[in-house]
């Protein structure tokens, strides 16, 4: 990607080096194992909450135990001076311009339609950070918190998506705040509070189903949001979509199910397969409309 010269976004809050002070119980100290950190972010993603609320509510061997925490004030966003140097701030400068470039396409899409876009906050932080859905911590991934619309990520995630899933590059990187994204954009229109109304109605199964829908849809949507990046930047050099249909497959539900527990289990899929997250990524890039996003009444996912 040629991101270099690109816009820097307003809306980025940095709160790396700041401390959480908190210790969700088993993260760090050996106790969750990949299987269950994986379980705990496709369903903390589809929830809207903090993937590592769920993972402080498992034990070692993976089962349920009482833990509360006190609700903290999230620490005051750092200036420019006190960010620390080199490679880290390489990184947030990367994910400022990405981000930037997510608030012109869909500011535009928004304005077609005759009305305004608020952008999402994202939040760089490192170790662990309150947020308005409970605690965040860097082994949970990246996600988006639509009580406080904000997306939260520790930039060592991309570590994990280079050494241990195999997505590698900075398109790859890109995707992954264009999907977070695309669920403020499921927030703002009001596909998440129809869900949670909705997921006390259903069964587990009925609820994995819809659930798959709702992460598809945010995959076209970060698909829509490469579609008119390219237009309006020319940014994208060889090879780079096929980094981001990479990292869409590497966090397909069979890919990971494959990797932490050796079996695909459809009946379980929260996110979609790997083929399903790489179609859908491509209908948005392909077409750039979201009416071509329509996953709750396509028939073929």
């Amino acid at each position: 990607m040629r991101w270099q010269d690109g816009r820097e976004s307003d809306n980025v809050e940095d709160r790396r080096g700041a401390g959480g002070g908190f210790r969700i119980g088993g993260i760090g100290g050996g106790g969750i194992g990949l299987g269950t950190v994986a379980i705990a972010l496709v369903v903390g993603w589809f929830l809207g909450i903090n993937p590592l609320t769920l993972l402080g509510m498992l034990s070692g061997d993976g089962t349920v135990i009482e833990q509360s925490a006190p609700r903290q004030q999230a620490p005051a966003p750092r200036s420019g001076a006190a960010q620390s140097s080199g490679q880290t701030d390489a990184g947030a400068r990367f994910v400022s311009v990405v981000l930037a470039s997510t608030e012109d396409v869909w500011s535009r899409i928004f304005q077609q339609s005759g009305n305004r876009y608020p952008p999402p906050k994202l939040v760089l932080f490192s170790g662990s950070t309150p947020t308005a859905c409970g605690y965040g911590q860097a082994a949970a991934g990246p996600f988006y918190c639509p009580g406080d619309q904000k997306v939260y990520i520790d930039l060592s995630f991309y570590r994990t998506m280079r050494d241990r899933l195999g997505a590698p590059g900075d398109t790859a990187q890109a995707y992954v705040i264009a999907h977070e994204v695309g669920h403020h954009i499921q927030n703002l229109t009001g596909t998440m509070r129809k869900l949670d109304t909705a997921r006390q109605q259903l069964s587990e199964r009925q609820f994995n189903a819809l659930s798959v829908r709702v992460e598809l849809q945010a995959d076209c949507y970060a698909g829509i949001w490469a579609h008119h990046s390219e237009q309006g930047r020319n940014w994208f050099e060889q090879g780079d979509i096929e980094e981001a249909l990479n990292a869409a497959a590497a966090v397909g539900d069979d890919n990971i199910q494959r990797r932490t527990q050796g079996t695909v289990v459809p009946e379980g899929f929260t996110h979609g397969s790997s083929a399903q997250r790489m179609k859908w990524f491509k209908t948005g890039m392909q077409s750039g409309s979201v009416d071509q996003c329509d996953t709750f009444t396509a028939k073929n996912l």
